[in-house]
């Protein structure tokens, strides 16, 4: 299905692409993704706070290079280790939510 201008959206086409929600190809693609987010999301909030890499790292106790892998999404992070970059780096508080 298109939209009047012969476009598609975004959903349509991760539909048509990785298949339905509950499809193992569909559960990679968005857990990735989710992956993904996170590294931007420190990323945005980062510069948002006119922090460098290295600024964070310092803040937080880790190193530039640990920073910048994890907004590349080339290294995971561990929940208390994200919780540490948020809080103590970006003086922030770190939310989760579960949906079911």
């Amino acid at each position: 299905m298109k939209t009047a201008n012969g476009l598609k959206s975004l959903d349509q086409f991760i539909e048509e692409e990785y298949g339905p929600k509950g499809k193992a190809k569909r559960d990679a693609f968005e857990a990735g993704y989710e992956e993904f987010k996170i590294g931007y999301l420190l990323q945005q909030a980062r510069l948002k706070k006119g922090l460098t890499q290295s600024e964070l790292a310092e803040k937080c106790g880790t190193n530039k290079g640990y920073i910048s892998k994890i907004e590349n999404d080339i290294k995971e992070v561990r929940l208390s280790t994200l919780q540490k970059i948020v809080e103590l780096g970006l003086g922030g508080r770190l939310e989760l939510t579960i949906k079911l």
